[in-house]
């Protein structure tokens, strides 16, 4: 699937009061054999628009068909899809794996955020619960 057949499957609807600041979390996993779960979570402040829920998760599906060489690209992917599509004011991408390249290491997790040039709202961003 090409980058465009990919970020297409994010569906969106516009924000029906954008004067408010609120998040919106979405968590899910990439659906795959093996029993290695990725586990993938999205957290945005909307501005426009805002992500349906069910197109995330066609979305989770279609990242699934690709072979990813670590948490931090597939991490990278999420959040530039999300920010072209959705264009949200703030939006952070965690993402957490089994760590399946050496006995010793139990998971490796990635965090990433972008934000809207000149947004900031440390009320609201102060109170979530850390990932």
């Amino acid at each position: 699937m090409d980058l465009n057949e990919r970020r297409a499957l994010l569906a969106v609807d516009n924000n029906l009061d954008r004067k408010l600041d609120y998040l919106v979390t979405l968590s899910g996993h990439l659906p795959g054999g093996g029993g290695a779960r990725q586990l993938v979570n999205v957290r945005y402040v909307p501005d426009k628009l805002i992500l349906q829920a069910r197109s995330f998760g066609a979305y989770l599906e279609a990242l699934a068909e690709t072979p990813w060489n670590n948490p931090e690209d597939l991490a990278v992917t999420v959040l530039t899809d999300i920010n072209n599509e959705v264009i949200a004011r703030w939006v952070q991408v965690s993402i957490n794996v089994p760590e399946l390249q050496h006995h010793a290491v139990d998971t490796h997790a990635v965090l990433i955020e972008d934000r809207q040039p000149g947004w900031d709202n440390p009320a609201l961003l102060g109170r979530l619960e850390r990932i």
